[in-house]
């Protein structure tokens, strides 16, 4: 489980991180690109990604 856990974390990080350079007109090709507010979907995905991280890897082993 804590594997699951890590790897769904580390997915959402890395969406974030998509989301962000795309709401912030530096990755372009989509729909998102240029519009601010998927910059705060990303950051809070991405904070969100790192908790679950965070969380998981202080679970003890199953």
């Amino acid at each position: 489980m804590k594997l699951v856990l890590t790897i769904l974390g580390v997915l959402m990080v890395l969406v974030g991180c998509v989301w962000i350079l795309q709401g912030i007109n530096v990755l372009p090709g989509s729909f998102m690109t240029g519009q601010m507010q998927w910059a705060i979907y990303g950051a809070v995905v991405a904070v969100g990604g790192i908790i679950v991280v965070i969380w998981a890897r202080r679970r003890p082993a199953a």
